[in-house]
């Protein structure tokens, strides 16, 4: 953390406008649905025929996989073997990979959805967990702006049902669990939510759902963790989702910055195996660039107080 760092000159950032999405290019659109590979699901409040006009929500599956479904599983490349390690091991690329259009107009952020707007994109989500309970984990991601990696500018949310539990998921179900045992039952992230309130100083927004705060360890400036209000360990599961929570924030964020950034966000699951895990949604905008240190040495560094973060997101009109 190198909060004095955000004080040199030219330090502050610059956000410019999303440009509006071309709907005569956009896939994603409603009417254009011929555009995208045949619907996986879909919402439709009046019913109607697949591959239709009238949607509120629709999932295919990626044009581009990175994981191609009914591939047979190899299993770990490095599990057997004795005497020389082969240096080039791989491992079959097998697993689903879908977006979700959270929404039928051409519109480039989820806060464009509105609050209900983005209720019904998040049940989906969650509807989309469900259907691959029989993957190892479930990776729920949405990218904002090209900075931010996303190649079409109409809002969509990618599920990635993977083969296998990501490490960093894995290490964070196993300090959940040691957490619980060493505190004789207790929940990680309750603990932390309840001393984040307590202190105030990191503390975004609440609401009767879900509560917003800037993270001690952020990644980089205006990194916000949603987190419901009692700890849940899947998100999947019925109870709240954090939209009404999410779309707060992301409007203080475009306050704050004139401009919503380009921004990477991702739902935190619980993993399967998992004793004791809370689900969250982590927000990370795209204010700055990993540099040498980051790449070279795998050290984060933040050069913006979460402290600072938090008081002008919860001083921000929505």
């Amino acid at each position: 953390m190198a909060a004095e760092r955000a004080e040199r000159p030219g330090a502050w950032f610059d956000v410019s406008p999303r440009p509006p999405v071309d709907p005569d290019t956009d896939p994603f659109r409603d009417g254009h649905e011929d555009r995208t590979p045949p619907e996986v699901y879909a919402l439709r409040a009046n019913g109607g025929p697949a591959d239709s006009p009238g949607w509120q929500v629709r999932v295919v599956p990626n044009l581009y996989p990175a994981l191609e479904p009914g591939q047979a599983d190899t299993g770990d490349p490095l599990e057997t073997g004795r005497g020389e390690p082969d240096l080039f091991a791989t491992r079959t690329a097998s697993g689903v990979h879908e977006v979700v259009i959270n929404g039928p107009e051409p519109v480039s952020s989820l806060h464009d959805l509105g609050p209900e707007g983005l209720t019904t994109a998040m049940g989906v989500w969650r509807e989309r967990i469900r259907t691959h309970t029989g993957s190892a984990y479930v990776h729920v991601i949405v990218n904002e702006g090209r900075q931010a990696g996303a190649s079409l500018p109409h809002t969509h949310t990618q599920i990635y049902a993977l083969p296998f539990v990501p490490s960093v998921v894995a290490r964070e179900r196993e300090r959940f669990t040691a957490y619980r045992d060493r505190t004789q039952g207790r929940n990680l992230l309750a603990d932390v939510l309840q001393e984040e309130v307590r202190r105030r100083d990191r503390l975004v927004a609440v609401d009767s759902e879900a509560v917003a705060i800037c993270p001690f360890a952020s990644r980089g400036p205006f990194h916000v963790q949603i987190l419901p209000r009692k700890p849940r360990a899947r998100f999947e599961d019925d109870g709240p989702l954090g939209a009404e929570l999410l779309h707060d924030v992301l409007g203080r964020l475009e306050s704050v910055l004139g401009a919503l950034p380009p921004l990477n966000m991702w739902v935190r699951t619980a993993p399967p195996g998992s004793a004791a895990f809370c689900w969250r949604i982590e927000l990370v905008p795209r204010l700055a660039q990993q540099a040498g240190l980051e790449l070279g040495a795998g050290v984060e560094l933040c050069a913006f107080a979460p402290e600072r973060g938090a008081e002008l997101l919860r001083a921000a009109r929505t």
